[in-house]
């Protein structure tokens, strides 16, 4: 998807800053790797809080903890690194699925994997359901965008280049992550689609936010967040299909499973990003810092 689309070594109004790109250009590549990701997210989340029976609570809190440290070394990073950067859409892939699942569900035996009929310790699950869950997490992201505006800090992707900036991103990108999850599954679980049927609707959804960026009164920015919103889901409905028992509508090839093959597909997707990134850092001319005017 093209939107807020090519991302520069910009130089800052000050002749005497330099600031270089910390987000990756916004191409088809970034799509599937961001489809890859969530979808990963939704199968390790299930396997830690699932499948090992941590449960939701002790996952949650385990799997912010480490988008924190990614994040840290996301921001104290002088310029884009695919390897950083996909870390970080990981983790918050990883801690949306869980936080999702602790607000929306109660922790019933519907939703536990392998006849199980309790997870590990700590509250199970709020048991909202997902039209409260979904209705607090949109809430939740609206008041990030609100308090973005405020900031006066662009909402273009190519041009975030300050700290601010790259911290309400990924706040942002935290919430949507957590709320696509909450989409996915109300698609998956109650809405009678299916895993299939929900990934298609999705699917779907996303050809006419293609379609729409031909219309120049639709604002590319808009549709960027729509779409990384809805790819969520995408993902959280293609990870169920991997590993729901059959008799639900999946495949039944485990948390386990699904997501170390889908480990390596990521893996494989931010080592060749890495090489472009590198060969495209490499073909540019040597930067050289601004001088500043001596005066006199």
């Amino acid at each position: 998807m093209r939107q807020p689309g090519r991302i520069t070594d910009l130089y800052a109004a000050s002749a005497t800053t330099s600031v270089r790109k910390k987000l990756p250009e916004v191409t088809l590549a970034f799509w599937i790797m961001k489809i890859a990701a969530t979808t990963l997210g939704e199968t390790a989340g299930d396997l830690f809080a699932q499948t090992l029976k941590i449960g939701y609570f002790l996952t949650t809190i385990a799997l912010l903890l480490l988008f924190v440290v990614t994040l840290v070394v996301q921001l104290g990073s002088s310029r884009y690194h695919p390897f950083f950067y996909w870390t970080v859409i990981l983790s918050t892939s990883m801690a949306g699925t869980t936080t999702s699942d602790f607000l929306n569900r109660d922790a019933g035996t519907t939703f536990l994997s392998g006849g199980a009929t309790s997870l590990g310790w700590g509250p199970q699950g709020m048991g909202l359901g997902y039209p409260a869950g979904a209705a607090i997490l949109v809430s939740v992201l609206l008041a990030v965008f609100t308090v973005w505006k405020a900031t006066g800090t662009t909402f273009r992707i190519r041009d975030i280049v300050t700290f601010r900036g790259e911290a309400l991103f990924w706040s942002a990108i935290l919430v949507s992550n957590t709320l696509g999850t909450s989409v996915g599954d109300f698609l998956s679980d109650s809405s009678g689609l299916g895993y299939a049927g929900g990934a298609l609707l999705v699917s779907g959804a996303l050809a006419v936010l293609v379609a729409l960026m031909t219309l120049p009164v639709v604002p590319n920015v808009l549709l960027f967040w729509i779409a990384f919103v809805l790819t969520r889901p995408l993902g959280a409905t293609a990870g169920d299909f991997l590993t729901k028992p059959v008799a639900k509508g999946g495949l039944d090839l485990g948390t386990a499973g699904s997501s170390a093959v889908l480990l390596a597909v990521l893996l494989g997707l931010v080592a060749c990003a890495q090489v472009r990134e590198r060969r495209t850092t490499a073909s540019r001319p040597t930067e050289q810092e601004p001088v500043t005017p001596q005066p006199g």
